[in-house]
């Protein structure tokens, strides 16, 4: 559809920029008068493959763009501003261009007639089930200007996370990466010039030497075979998890792993705990609130713990006794939530649960490296044997040799 760029004067006199699509001049005239405005210059915009459309395209709404929204549209709503001058301003000021257009599109339903809530659905992979479920609630009760601020409290709090977990995987991940171009290094350009040594005294070289030696010949001459190789096991792998039982049994592996599992969990209960509360505390039914759970948590384990959960209160059973009973939600949860239920206060007592896991995980991630510390210790004590055995054993059979 045509893009044109439009100049508008209000009532008062003040001017107006932007752009809009539309079919012809004479709908995004009709469009700016049924927003008050008086078109003053309309003009189509040339078609590009540098225009913002296009590169729209391939630009992805990070968190940190969706916190700067929510911010700045609670802080107008807030002000008593209408929603659509909030967006108008809004569309002026984002940077990026994906979120840009994604807020005109929500001013031309807004025009349509749609919700604001109904509005923001339409795009899903920008905001989320919980964000529009959130955001209707704080329609419906008029505390749209709270709900924003909470939900860009939720996104800070989630990218806080985030952070802190890939800072702590830092270190384990340069000592693995440095280690392993160590090797590479010796077993391509030092243990082959043994091989070389060795055979005008046709002598056998030592066992890691020959292994070396080995696994660079078939580095060099298949190489072409080990990528294809590796590109289809990873294919494969991301297409199993992708099954419903391959997703299951990734999860559940997830949840194993030594020092990242117990780690994985926390992180998972600690999201769950936080948006469920954030969720109760908007007025939304338990119902979807625990549907909107199974979906955060990002673990099909967990998720079906949950859908256990909304299965009892279907029942119309509790909610801490399918906690209990899956395993997988620590006493300090289960106890919590059944206090909650008690005094009809869970969006208290999971907040206080969130706030425990917040510290819980900070002092896991403070504490990481130390955890991991053996394990690195084991890996790189077993290459540096390994380098070590194939490096210097042949240089003491040379030194044998020339003895003789």
């Amino acid at each position: 559809m045509p893009q044109y760029r439009y100049k508008a004067r209000d009532h008062e006199g003040g001017l107006h920029k932007g752009t809009m699509e539309a079919g012809r001049k004479e709908n995004v005239a009709d469009q700016l008068a049924n927003m008050g405005y008086i078109p003053v210059m309309i003009d189509e915009v040339a078609p590009s493959m540098l225009m913002p459309d296009f590169l729209a395209k391939f630009t992805s709404v990070t968190s940190r763009d969706l916190i700067v929204f929510n911010r700045q549209l609670a802080t107008l709503v807030s002000a008593g501003v209408p929603i659509m001058q909030c967006l108008t301003t809004l569309e002026k000021q984002t940077v990026n261009q994906r979120l840009k257009k994604t807020i005109a599109m929500l001013q031309r339903d807004l025009e349509a007639g749609v919700s604001f809530s109904g509005a923001l659905a339409k795009h899903p992979a920008i905001f989320s089930k919980m964000y529009v479920n959130m955001i209707q609630a704080g329609e419906t009760a008029g505390i749209l200007d709270d709900i924003l601020n909470r939900l860009a409290m939720l996104a800070e709090h989630e990218a806080e996370t985030r952070a802190r977990v890939q800072a702590a995987i830092r270190y384990p991940l340069i000592v693995i990466v440095a280690i392993c171009a160590a090797f590479t290094f010796l077993v391509t350009f030092v243990i082959p010039r043994f091989d070389a040594v060795f055979s005008q005294f046709k002598t056998e070289l030592p066992f890691p030497t020959r292994v070396i030696i080995n696994l660079n010949y078939v580095v060099q001459h298949y190489w072409y075979l080990i990528v294809l190789g590796l590109g289809f096991l990873v294919w494969g792998i991301r297409w199993y998890v992708r099954t419903p039982r391959g997703r299951w049994q990734w999860d559940k592996v997830k949840l194993r792993i030594p020092v990242f599992g117990i780690l994985f969990q926390k992180v998972a209960l600690s999201r769950f705990t936080r948006i469920v509360g954030a969720l109760q505390k908007s007025g939304i039914s338990i119902m979807l609130t625990l549907e909107i759970g199974a979906e955060i948590v990002n673990n099909v384990v967990l998720a079906r713990a949950i859908d256990g959960m909304r299965e009892s209160l279907r029942e119309g059973k509790n909610l801490h006794d399918p906690m209990e009973a899956s395993g997988l939600f620590p006493p300090l949860v289960v106890q919590m939530m059944a206090i909650g239920e008690e005094t009809g206060n869970i969006d208290t007592m999971l907040s206080k649960v969130s706030d425990y896991y917040d510290m819980d995980v900070e002092y896991s991630l403070r504490n990481l490296s130390t955890l991991i510390e053996p394990i690195l210790l084991l890996f790189i004590g077993g290459m540096v044997l390994f380098l070590a055995l194939a490096i210097f054993l042949p240089m003491w059979n040379l030194m044998n040799l020339f003895r003789r």
